[in-house]
């Protein structure tokens, strides 16, 4: 493996954890700028977002989901756990990643799913061109079913 590869792997850790950080804090603008200009946010079972703009729009009405208040009107909290990020083709222009990834809220693991990530190099460091995002199952009472 050559130092670029070293390097580019940690930036895409570091691109993979920045989404998450930001998700769990409600920090949709520092999100979306983990993708490219023109990048694709897809859930699967909905229609893509495409672009910042529209990544923020979509996932405004996912963290209102996911930020209701409990039975004793406190904000759940929300954490993602990401593991096993799988490097399954790099090149110095593109980058091809799988991960499993589990939320939890304060009630313990909430949904659980997988990544599918195409980064590209962009800004001085490895942006999301496109996410495909795989929910495998919710807990029951999630804040996210709908």
């Amino acid at each position: 493996m050559e130092m670029w590869e070293l390097v580019a792997r940690e930036e895409v850790r570091n691109t993979i954890a920045g989404y998450n950080h930001a998700g769990d804090r409600g920090r949709l603008a520092d999100l979306a700028a983990t993708f490219t200009e023109d990048g694709v946010l897809h859930l699967e079972g909905r229609e893509p977002a495409e672009g910042r703009e529209a990544i923020v729009r979509f996932l405004s009405g996912v963290v209102a989901e996911g930020s209701r208040t409990d039975d004793r009107g406190e904000r759940k909290i929300v954490r993602h756990f990401v593991a096993n990020v799988a490097f399954e083709h790099t090149s110095p222009t593109e980058i091809r990643t799988a991960a499993y990834f589990v939320v939890f809220n304060a009630h313990g693991p909430d949904h659980w799913g997988r990544y599918r990530d195409r980064h590209v190099p962009g800004d001085g460091r490895w942006l999301i061109a496109h996410r495909y995002v795989r929910v495998d199952a919710i807990a029951e009472g999630s804040n996210f079913a709908g």
